[in-house]
């Protein structure tokens, strides 16, 4: 039987057609949109958007950015260096500069380290008198890595610190110009900058490592464990980073223990022996909780009890340097609880543009337990101010040192480095050529876990953030004083509370 519709149903019909495919086209906009949000993140899927006038339909398609595993040979041939890795890549913001996020305000610190040279430049003399320490020449040429090894480094931190460089390389093909660098992977920064000062004195000669101080011109960069550290089951910092936030989320600020918590090596320093004299006994209470770590027995019981996501449980966290700065201070500053800084010596890339009172509590050096004692009173009895203080920290770790910064950081610095080199880098005879698949296909154990798990999949989709300018000197030296008299008001709170409390008695 043949059902007769009137011309108005038609029309009717046609009406609710058109209104179905304005509603996917609206639908399709949106998800246009949020592709375009989403493409700004290199490790998510980009979506295209087809839309067919004729037939009215809509297609998603589904376009994974590219994916380079690593080729590993199994069998007994040499491991070799791919050859099909892009050499050059183009990224979706590389016309529109203005889409490009600037910086964190810590990279304009790469200003400064490089300061030494912008009048003289790098010659090749400078670079060799750098090698006196190194443990490695870094060479990159055509976008190719190579290296020159001197000596071995504690640990496994010439390797992390070379697999980061690599996965720079991976990330951003093409765009790391030649360069020749020397690396030293001890602690204790070593250019002394009176050395080099003077009419008659040479430049310094340019060594990279992780710290750096007041005295010294060793130029600073991001340290191993970035990548992993093998050596005590310490995760890749993006996995760290999330399991952070999932530690920081078991337990409220206020619902944490209202001590000062501490736990590590206590036999690298002196200063950190001292601290010991601070925890609680039968006689004192100075509102801190230490602990000594025993990393030998930690490794019988497979890290069991030194997780770092584990130990946000109390309010208060202690930082106190080492044998020089340690590696512990960005896994304390992101746990939420205040991080109370024991006077520092040494600074890392990113902890120079840290505020006392906004991003932690100054400790004094020379009083440890007085001070730690006030500074937990205070917080427990400002409970709101002391809490703001731990948020604004892991804030400041969880969205300004995320690993798209630390590789955005690595990436500046080479360049800013790069082009104060008066000399063409060339690759030493000897030196051997180097790539992700040389050194994780022959690694094991928790070295090749965390390579393979801080493997750059493929090149980035989008660019580096926009450096930052240099400080202007009125700009940095108002800096140091807001630092200084931030100290110093914490310091006049803690002695009027010590002389009230002398009164009292």
């Amino acid at each position: 039987m043949q059902v007769w519709i009137r011309p108005q149903m038609k029309k009717g019909l046609a009406t609710i057609r058109t209104l179905l495919f304005l509603l996917v086209l609206f639908i399709a906009v949106i998800i246009y949109s949020l592709w375009i949000d989403a493409s700004k993140f290199s490790g998510q899927n980009l979506t295209n958007v087809i839309i067919s006038q004729k037939h009215q339909t809509l297609m998603i398609i589904t376009r994974k950015p590219e994916y380079f595993p690593l080729n590993c040979i199994i069998t007994n041939q040499t491991q070799t260096c791919p050859t099909n890795y892009p050499k050059t890549s183009k990224t979706k913001d590389q016309e529109d500069t203005s889409s490009k996020p600037e910086c964190p305000n810590y990279f304009r610190w790469i200003h400064e380290d490089l300061r030494p040279w912008n009048a003289t430049g790098i010659s090749r003399d400078m670079l060799e008198r750098a090698k006196t320490t190194a443990h490695f020449r870094l060479i990159i040429v055509k976008g190719k890595a190579y290296l020159e090894k001197y000596k071995k480094s504690i640990q496994t931190r010439d390797a992390f610190t070379i697999w980061g460089i690599l996965q720079l390389l991976r990330r951003y093909p093409g765009k790391i110009p030649d360069l020749e660098l020397m690396f030293d992977c001890d602690d204790l920064p070593v250019i002394q900058s009176s050395d080099y000062r003077g009419p008659n004195k040479t430049g310094p000669p340019p060594l990279f490592r992780y710290c750096g101080d007041k005295w010294t011109e060793d130029i600073v960069f991001p340290d191993w464990s970035f990548w992993g550290w093998a050596e005590i089951n310490i995760k890749p910092w993006d996995k760290l980073l999330i399991d952070l936030k999932e530690g920081n989320n078991r337990s409220r600020w206020i619902d944490r223990e209202p001590y000062a918590y501490w736990k590590g090596n206590p036999f690298v320093a002196e200063t950190r022996k001292d601290l010991l004299t601070c925890n609680v006994s039968d006689q004192q209470d100075w509102n801190a909780r230490l602990f000594i770590q025993d990393w030998i027995l930690e490794s019988q019981q497979e890290f069991k009890q030194s997780n770092v996501a584990n130990q946000c449980t109390h309010r208060y966290k202690i930082y106190i340097e080492g044998y020089a700065w340690s590696v512990s201070e960005k896994y304390i500053l992101a746990c939420d609880s205040v991080t109370l800084l024991v006077k520092p010596h040494y600074y890392d890339f990113f902890t120079r543009s840290l505020k006392p009172v906004e991003h932690y509590w100054p400790i004094r050096e020379d009083d440890k337990c007085k001070s730690i004692k006030f500074a937990v009173d205070w917080g427990n009895k400002h409970k709101q101010k002391a809490q703001a203080i731990g948020k604004a920290a892991s804030d400041f770790i969880q969205e300004g040192l995320k690993m798209d910064y630390v590789y955005d950081y690595m990436f500046h610095l080479l360049n800013e480095y790069a082009k104060l080199l008066r000399f063409t880098p060339q690759v030493p005879e000897g030196a051997a050529e180097l790539c992700s698949e040389i050194m994780a296909c022959s690694a094991d154990g928790f070295e090749r876990e965390f390579m393979m798990e801080s493997l750059v999949k493929g090149p980035s989709t989008t660019s580096p953030c926009t450096m930052p300018p240099p400080y202007k000197p009125l700009v940095l030296g108002a800096f140091y004083r807001k630092q200084l008299n931030a100290a110093r008001q914490v310091e006049k709170w803690e002695n009027g509370y010590w002389e009230s409390l002398n009164k009292k008695q």
